[in-house]
C-alpha cells in the first residue's frame, strides 16, 4: 500500500484503493500530491525511514512511526503499540473480483486466490484442515514452473473451490480460510 501510494504520487495520476480495517471499509484516492479518505482531503505525508518496513508519517501536523508488514493484499500496521490488520485492493482488483463473482467474504474469512493464471497441479489441503501462516496450500503451474500458494494466516480451510487439473485465471478463487 505504501509503495503503491509512493508510486502514485510520483506519477501524478489518480489511483483509488479500498482498505478494510475490521468492519469498516474506506476509499483512498491519491491525486497528484493529495490523499483523500472517503472524499475528504487528508493532511498526510508518508516516507520510508530506515528499514524497508519502517515508515514515518506526518498526519495533521503530528509525526508517527509506522511498522508496515506487507503480505500480498494484507498489511499489518503497527503504530504506538497498536496493530491493525488492513486488507487493500485497487480499483482493477475490485472490478475483476466483481466480474468473476468472487464472493464478498464475511469478516474473519480470507480468500486464497491465484496470483497469476495457471494450471492447478495439486490441492494440498481439504475442507476442515487447520493451516498455519506460510503453509503451502496449492501448487500452481505457470510458465512451466510450479509455484506454491501459501496461507497468509493461520485458520481453518472453510471451502476448496479449485480442483487439480483446472485452469485458473489471475485472482481466481482457490479456497477460503477462516
Amino acid at each position: 500500500m505504501a509503495a503503491g501510494w509512493a508510486h502514485a504520487r510520483h506519477e501524478g495520476t489518480l489511483v483509488k484503493y479500498y482498505a478494510r480495517v475490521g468492519d469498516n471499509e474506506y476509499e483512498v484516492e491519491i491525486r497528484e500530491d493529495a490523499v483523500y479518505l472517503d472524499g475528504e482531503l487528508l493532511d498526510v505525508d508518508l516516507h520510508q525511514s530506515g528499514a524497508p518496513e519502517l515508515y514515518s508519517v506526518l498526519f495533521n501536523g503530528r509525526s508517527y512511526e509506522l511498522l508496515i508488514e506487507a503480505e500480498r493484499f494484507h498489511y499489518g500496521v503497527s503504530i504506538r503499540g497498536d496493530r491493525y490488520d488492513i486488507r487493500v485492493e485497487d480499483e482493477r482488483q475490485r472490478r475483476t473480483a466483481l466480474a468473476r463473482g468472487v464472493p464478498d467474504l464475511p469478516e474473519g474469512e480470507a480468500a486464497v486466490t491465484a496470483p497469476i493464471p495457471g494450471l492447478v497441479v495439486k490441492i494440498m489441503v481439504e475442507e476442515g484442515d487447520e493451516v498455519v501462516d506460510g503453509q503451502p496450500l496449492v501448487i500452481l503451474e505457470a510458465m512451466k514452473m510450479e509455484n506454491e500458494i501459501r496461507a497468509t494466516r493461520s485458520g481453518t480451510v472453510k471451502q476448496v473451490h479449485a480442483v487439480a487439473g483446472q485452469r485458473i485465471e489471475e485472482k481466481g478463487l482457490l479456497l477460503i480460510v477462516e
